[in-house]
């Protein structure tokens, strides 16, 4: 006999993602003299930090990982609590069920499918743009309200979508008709999307976008993804 990795035999395809989850977990969390098959059902906050950011980084291939201010978007994300400090977060333990079985609030899935999603879409189309720094992604829409509200005209940043699985969206800043600032959101990026045209060509496309938060030109912000043939708008 050997020891091997875990591993989940599944039967369909929509098995896939819970599987991942079980793997991870039974990965990251079992002690190595443990009863076969038990892993705990709750670990600490700040050691699933550091297994989100190993898998991230290993997935999409990186040596651009998670930063505090990440942990702590989606520490509000998996807790459901805006209210605490990344210092509260800190000393708090994650359970199985909130990572893979509870439904986050308003949504139609949990945080690990979510995570997944954003795991695939980076790996598949944004890698490059988020190792050159260009992708913010871990960050709320609120928080890019506050962000943003103060910016010049066509300022705008990119975060992953919190309604959408693998998707990235761009907030920018513009002027409504009483003059006042407003943050708008575009509508999100699948990877399907992001496979007819690039991200880079459609920020190019859109006119209304002009530096990245918090004050770079997008030409050289993002100059080097575009593809040299302009064609048409995306």
């Amino acid at each position: 006999q050997v020891l091997s990795l875990p591993i989940v035999v599944i039967v369909h395809g929509n098995q896939d993602n819970n599987a991942k989850a079980t793997v991870l977990w039974d990965n990251a969390f079992s002690e190595i003299e443990r009863v076969p098959f038990v892993v705990a059902e709750r670990v600490p906050w700040e050691k699933m930090c550091d297994t989100l950011n190993l898998k991230f980084m290993a997935e999409v291939q990186t040596t651009k990982g998670l930063l505090k201010k990440h942990y702590f978007f989606l520490a509000q994300k998996i807790f459901n609590d805006h209210s605490a400090s990344l210092e509260d977060f800190q000393s708090r333990n994650v359970s199985w069920a909130q990572f893979n079985k509870e439904i986050l609030p308003g949504r139609g899935f949990t945080f690990w499918q979510w995570f997944d999603g954003v795991l695939d879409l980076t790996k598949r189309c944004l890698k490059s743009y988020w190792s050159d720094g260009l992708i913010i992604g871990f960050i709320s829409k609120q928080y890019v309200c506050k962000l943003l509200s103060t910016e010049p005209d066509g300022t705008f940043l990119l975060r992953f979508s919190d309604s959408e699985i693998g998707g990235v969206t761009i907030a920018y800043v513009t002027r409504g008709k009483d003059g006042s600032s407003q943050v708008e959101n575009i509508q999100p990026f699948s990877a399907k999307d992001l496979s007819i045209r690039s991200l880079g060509d459609r920020i190019r496309d859109l006119g209304q976008l002009r530096n990245l938060y918090p004050n770079t030109p997008k030409d050289q912000a993002f100059g080097s993804h575009y593809n040299s043939e302009r064609g048409e708008l995306g």
